[in-house]
């Protein structure tokens, strides 16, 4: 099979493409023809190796998976004896975010690992780019009461995340005003952005609304500077740390009186995500926004592409056709 490959954390331009030998699913184990993947943030930093505190659980000198990739849509080609949960011939798709070597024609992985079936009415294209991005869109407001009637600034909504909670949200009833670059503003209204702020035009921050939630999806604003923009009981939710991790403690400090607060997403329950997405997509209710597709033999540049931090939506890689 064709997988990209490489064997120190590294920049795009070491990722190498080349022949490997095929993976033989175990007793409980499928394998699975991948048609579609992403490359995106995760997979950025899990190539770098960055944060460092990632290498915890990627390898600390080295990474643990040598063929990078998180997400995948394909079929199953073969299964193990023992296995119930799948047949040959299933469309699937799954994610996990510390890794699945699903940048290559092939992937073998437990029956019960994070997979899920795709509906009729969405292609490998689709499913790949609801993964990654809508899982962590999911983990920013299921860690809050989404109410019907209540509105939110979603900063860096033109991204794989943003993009993904912008419908989220809408879906819920929310009202959301969207902060991005203006030439993705169509798009972004077609996804049922209510608002739209061009950040490079105006000081988000300095906005006169006041919203009961602002979600930083791309982590590049801090409690300190987003917190005017808060009802008495916003609540502000970053995708990073922040300077000196501060995101990652300030949610024991601002709990304390029921006032403006924050809360660190922690993802989890993956399979819920992908149950989730799997009722939005086939309701047509999602639509994932994908920037531009790469064929695995450019997946080195679909990586430079994807670290210059200018793309919209998702990044997808067509492997089989």
């Amino acid at each position: 099979m064709t997988a990209a490959i490489r064997t120190q954390y590294c920049e795009p331009e070491g990722i190498q493409v080349q022949e490997v030998n095929t993976p033989a699913p175990g007793p409980k184990e499928i394998l699975i023809r991948v048609h579609a993947s992403t490359v995106n943030r995760t997979d950025m930093a899990i190539l770098r190796g960055k944060p460092y505190i990632m290498r915890l659980f990627t390898g600390l000198s080295k990474p643990k998976l040598p063929i990078t990739g998180t997400d995948f849509a394909g079929v199953v080609e073969a299964t193990g004896s023992e296995v119930t949960l799948w047949q040959p011939g299933e469309r699937v798709w799954g994610f996990n975010d510390l890794g699945l070597c699903s940048h290559a024609t092939h992937i073998c992985l437990h029956e019960a690992a994070n997979i899920a079936s795709i509906p009729d009415n969405v292609s490998f294209l689709e499913a790949a780019a609801s993964a990654e991005g809508a899982h962590y869109a999911l983990n920013f407001y299921n860690k809050v009461n989404i109410a019907s009637g209540q509105n939110a600034l979603v900063y860096g909504a033109s991204g794989a995340i943003g993009s993904a909670l912008v419908q989220q949200l809408k879906a819920q009833g929310l009202e959301v005003t969207a902060v991005g670059p203006t030439e993705y503003m169509e798009s972004m209204k077609t996804l049922g952005a209510d608002h739209w702020v061009d950040f490079r035009k105006t000081d988000f921050t300095r906005l006169s609304a006041r919203f009961d939630y602002v979600f930083d999806a791309v982590g590049k604003s801090t409690f300190g500077a987003c917190k005017r923009l808060l009802k008495p009981k916003g609540i502000y939710i970053s995708s990073e740390p922040g300077p000196w991790a501060q995101h990652l403690f300030l949610p024991m400090i601002t709990g304390i009186g029921g006032g403006k607060r924050v809360i660190f997403p922690f993802p989890s329950d993956i399979p819920a995500t992908l149950g989730t997405m799997n009722t939005l997509l086939s309701q047509g209710r999602f639509h994932p926004l994908i920037d531009r597709t790469f064929p695995l033999e450019q997946i080195s540049e679909a990586f430079q592409y994807v670290a210059t931090g200018k793309k919209m939506g998702n990044v997808v890689i067509q492997i089989n056709r």
